[in-house]
């Protein structure tokens, strides 16, 4: 085994180069939001979907917009409202009159980047459209399915202010996204930086293409390869336990939490923990790599009771006793 991880470590290190660029070149665009960008690659490594959650005017978009760029790929931006109808998501079938026959307009699900902006704008019908497409990575437009072209990635954001006329996400879709990010605001200094850059009319956001399609799609064939130890393997399984039978950790925090996590969590949990060690140049799996992405894979899978929501206790709180409590290999 010693063998393989070696050989997994010299890939690693050789792809290396090729990851810190395009780090580098999405920072010559965005300030301030390392975390954003990271956990964005990591679900690009993963092929998988992410829920980003922040205030407007934190570059959540201009974030997404410029990892498309920079991986050149096809990129589409759909602004979800209350009025929208999964037809203009998906598609739908033209009548010809003239001959009679239905011809197929694809809508914009069809590109390699979704930016969902407020989803929770959009009516429950709307929302399951995008979520079947972002499981099944096809879409049905009458009777005809259309798979759709890899990398697929559907990045969604809400808003956690002005609540009115939104439609929230129930939890068994929430649970469909890998991560779910909860954006901050820039430190002063990043502020400082924001405003030379960005405060004039024409702000220079020229992106140099870094990435293409294809070396998306070997870079994930490498993360699958990242080695994780039994023991890492073990400790994944026992923080997911531990969210659902805290008694068992030595938690008395049973009463707090009404769901835990699902085979689901412990699947992107070890997923994410292994795209992870690769953005950090190894090889294999480490604890503090479950760690450092262990609470943007739980805080939405661990939903809270009204005793704890009376406690003004969230799901973050929780998680973070589950990790403190279950033991480190």
């Amino acid at each position: 085994m010693a063998v393989d991880v070696k050989e997994i470590a010299e890939k690693v290190q050789s792809e290396g180069a090729l990851l810190a660029r395009l780090r580098e070149e999405i920072g010559r665009v965005i300030v301030g939001q390392a975390y954003l960008v990271d956990r964005l690659l990591l679900a690009l490594l993963s092929n998988n979907h992410v829920l980003i959650e922040g205030v407007p005017g934190l570059a959540k978009t201009l974030s997404v917009t410029t990892l498309a760029k920079a991986v050149q790929a096809a990129f589409q931006r759909i602004q979800f409202t209350p009025d929208l109808l999964p037809a203009d998501l998906i598609g739908t079938l033209i009548y010809n009159p003239k001959t009679g026959d239905f011809t197929t307009k694809k809508g914009p699900i069809f590109a390699n980047i979704i930016l969902a902006d407020e989803i929770n704008r959009a009516p429950a019908k709307v929302q399951s459209a995008l979520l079947e497409a972002m499981q099944e990575r096809q879409v049905t437009i009458g009777d005809q399915s259309f798979l759709l072209e890899e990398p697929f990635m559907v990045l969604a954001t809400q808003n956690p202010i002005e609540q009115e006329g939104t439609y929230p996400l129930p939890e068994a879709q929430v649970d469909r996204f890998m991560l779910k990010l909860k954006v901050s605001y820039p430190t002063k200094a990043e502020e400082h930086q924001i405003l030379k850059r960005m405060a004039r009319s024409s702000p220079q956001l020229d992106i140099e293409p870094i990435l293409k399609p294809e070396d998306i799609i070997r870079l994930r064939a490498l993360a699958d390869e990242i080695y994780m130890d039994e023991k890492i393997e073990e400790y994944i399984l026992n923080v997911v336990e531990c969210t659902r039978e805290p008694a068992r950790y030595g938690l008395e925090i049973d009463d707090l939490i009404r769901y835990g996590g699902s085979p689901r969590a412990t699947i992107f949990l070890a997923m994410a923990s292994k795209a992870q060690a690769l953005i950090e140049g190894r090889g294999y799996v480490t604890p503090q790599d479950v760690k450092s992405v262990g609470m943007d894979v739980l805080r939405h899978r661990v939903i809270v009771t009204y005793e704890a929501e009376a406690e003004e206790k969230t799901s973050e709180d929780l998680v973070r006793q589950i990790f403190d409590a279950v033991e480190v290999p």
